[in-house]
Formats: C-alpha cells, structure tokens, sequence
C-alpha cells in the first residue's frame, strides 16, 4: 500500500506542475491546435475540441508510464 500511496503523490505532484505551466502560458505553441482539431464556430457561440491533441497526450503519456514500468 504504501508504494500505491507514493505513487499517487508524484502523480499529483506531477499534475499540479503541469497544470501551473499551462495556466502560466509556458504551454508549447502546438498544444490545442494540431490539424484535426475540431472548431465549429457558428454566431456567437464555439464548439472546440482537440481530438488530435488529445490522442498525441494520450500515446505521449502510454510510452512513457511504460518507461518508468520497467
């Protein structure tokens, strides 16, 4: 239990340096807006969502839990 439990704070320390680079505008220029991306804009309203980003995050994660793994 106990490695479950550190485990759970580096990921949380992990997420909250993430989440203070992003909101601080340290975020790369790339993120959110890769070919693919859906954007709907229709009068005063805006549907966006980052499909592609979303799934570059997701492999980018998976390769590299997988390093710390082994």
């Amino acid at each position: 239990m106990r490695e479950l439990g550190k485990f759970v704070v580096i990921i949380g320390i992990i997420m909250t340096l993430v989440g203070l680079m992003l909101w601080s505008g340290l975020a790369p220029r790339w993120l959110g807006r890769l070919p693919g991306d859906i954007r709907i804009e229709r009068g005063n309203s805006v549907f966006y969502f980052p499909i592609v980003t979303c799934i570059v995050l997701s492999i980018l994660l998976s390769l590299l839990l997988s390093i710390f793994r082994r």
